[in-house]
């Protein structure tokens, strides 16, 4: 229906330029990497922040984008953006770590254009 958010599947794997599965998004907020390390959380279903309080990027329509609107990950079901690679298979999910505290979260700079660019980041170096 037009207006209605989609609703996330309780574990949405990302991908990176590779086409390697990096980290995964549990339960449509929190963002871990495949070794069970808590890494992000997902504020208001776009804005991305670590547990220190960065400001990492946004996600929209499957992807996370960087600061400057580059492609950091794609999900399955992603669309527009850079062309994306074959995905490997996704690694085995160690046990998720305690979630840390939230820290104050820094401001959040004005959002650029999306590109059709990979971010260099396109790695756990993102987090």
């Amino acid at each position: 229906m037009a207006g209605e958010e989609e609703e996330l599947p309780d574990v949405l794997p990302f991908y990176n330029h590779e086409g390697r599965a990096v980290c995964y998004l549990y339960r449509g907020e929190y963002f871990y990497l495949y070794d069970g390390s808590a890494v992000a959380w997902l504020r208001n279903g776009e804005h991305i922040y670590t547990y220190s309080g960065r400001y990492l990027g946004w996600f929209q329509n499957g992807w996370i984008r960087d600061r400057n609107g580059d492609a950091v990950f794609f999900s399955q079901g992603s669309s527009g953006g850079p062309a994306r690679p074959a995905r490997q298979a996704r690694p085995a999910r160690s046990t998720r770590e305690a979630r840390p505290a939230r820290a104050t979260r820094q401001t959040r700079p004005g959002r650029p254009a999306r590109t059709l660019s990979w971010s260099p980041l396109s790695s756990e170096e993102f987090f």
